[in-house]
């Protein structure tokens, strides 16, 4: 038995380690050990083969240790072996010092090279040391920042985005803005598709909808917050995040599915304003089953490690089949204590309307932003009114009445759930 390469989980933890869990289905003939043993090297310090440079020292300090294999049923003997391929679960620890506080790096490390050839594997976990993270600053408002930047105690946020997602110029959006804010929606943000096109630069939307934000508070005294879309490529994004900066931005949102976790976290070390996190076009990374990595990880972990203040969240409701766990599961990584680490805030979206707010607040609680898109611009009476169906559906709720009693007495709520029916279960 190699005493370097092989570990116990009760030695390893407590060290710098960070230990990667990985799903791997494997035919029943090849030796999972070995198969396990080739992801540690093959990971770190990268050959089997005997070669002048791999010394002791290096073997000891670099090297990838296997900490666990698990089998999938749980089988202890060779004769309830019946199926020709078999499952796992294989725990490796990857010493921090081989990447530091470098994102790409980690992700290359823990699923580059041999993971992505000759071991086909699905990244489920990974457990940080805190001496690692301690490196990362994190959100910057987190859950208890966004309340005290805003203002708003004691419910969830509302949140809406401009529609049409494009081929509007800012004063166009504008119109549409002001009446999503009469409403009474906390945050209003540019639909992911808007980057910085010809026709509607970030910082000249920012300027159009801080006008049609002080003309709905002035006429509603609803106090609007614009997160404004900044996702562009490394050489674009830092100006972008400047220009509304100095335009007045509310707080910034970025995709960073698309441009990285490193990108969101230059940014989040940059910026003073609060970022939402998009995670659009995610599911490249999750949706494999013996590829990539789970949900949980991709959308909720690193998204808060690397410092979105409030992340977008699939839920099982709407048109997408994410499982009911996988979206129980990416919440609890944004919310729960991890370390020095602030709390990230959920923002529900897909199937959020008025009829479904009972359900959402009482599975997740009050500190999330539910995001509804068309149950506020596809209300029979306007955006106004499908604002405030879902502020009236919020009310009632955090209040403890019988939502289908009180709603009754809500005209623009009533008309809503004449559309999209309560859902309590």
């Amino acid at each position: 038995m190699d005493s370097v390469l092989y570990t116990l989980s009760e030695h390893i933890h407590g060290q710098n380690y960070v230990i990667a869990s990985y799903y791997i289905k494997l035919p029943k003939e090849v030796d999972v050990i070995k198969k396990a043993s080739t992801l540690a090297v093959g990971q770190t310090i990268g050959t089997w083969i005997p070669i002048p440079g791999i010394t002791d020292e290096i073997r000891e300090k670099y090297m990838g240790k296997v900490v666990n294999i698990f089998d999938i049923p749980a089988l202890d003997l060779a004769t309830q072996i019946e199926e020709e391929e078999r499952k796992y679960i294989i725990q490796i620890a990857y010493p921090a010092v081989n990447f530091g506080n470098d994102l790409p790096l980690l992700i290359t490390s823990l699923l580059g090279n041999d993971a992505s050839t000759s071991a086909q594997v699905k990244l489920l976990d990974i457990e940080f040391p805190e001496e690692f993270t301690k490196k990362f600053a994190g959100p910057q408002f987190g859950i208890d920042g966004v309340r005290e930047y805003t203002k708003v105690k004691g419910r969830p946020f509302l949140l809406n985005m401009v529609k049409p997602c494009t081929g509007l110029t800012p004063e166009e959006g504008a119109k549409i803005f002001y009446q999503t804010a009469l409403g009474g929606v906390d945050f209003i943000k540019d639909d992911e598709l808007l980057g910085n096109p010809s026709y509607s630069h970030p910082a000249d939307r920012v300027k159009a909808f801080r006008k049609a934000a002080k003309a709905a508070y002035e006429e509603s005294g609803n106090n609007v917050k614009y997160f404004v879309n900044v996702t562009s490529g490394t050489a674009e994004i830092m100006d972008n995040v400047k220009a509304v900066e100095d335009a007045g931005a509310d707080g910034i949102m970025i995709n960073f599915a698309a441009v990285g976790y490193s990108v969101l976290k230059q940014v989040a070390e940059e910026t003073n304003l609060p970022i939402l996190g998009h995670a659009a076009g995610s599911g490249m990374v999750y949706e494999g089953t013996l590829n990539g990595m789970s949900s949980p990880l991709a959308v909720g972990k690193l998204a808060r490690l690397a410092g979105a203040d409030i992340v977008m969240v699939n839920t099982p409701y709407g048109g997408y089949p994410l499982s009911y766990q996988k979206y129980m599961q990416t919440i609890e990584q944004l919310i729960l204590p991890f370390y020095h680490l602030k709390a990230s805030m959920p923002s529900i979206g897909g199937g959020v309307h008025p009829g479904m707010v009972e359900k959402y607040i009482r599975e997740v609680g009050c500190d999330i932003v539910l995001a509804a898109g068309g149950a506020v611009q596809g209300h029979p009476g306007g955006a106004t009114a499908g604002a405030k169906a879902m502020r009236q559906a919020i009310e009632i709720v955090m209040s403890g009445e019988d939502f289908e009693s009180a709603a009754r007495e809500k005209k623009e709520l009533s008309e809503a759930l004449s559309l999209w029916k309560y859902h309590a279960n």
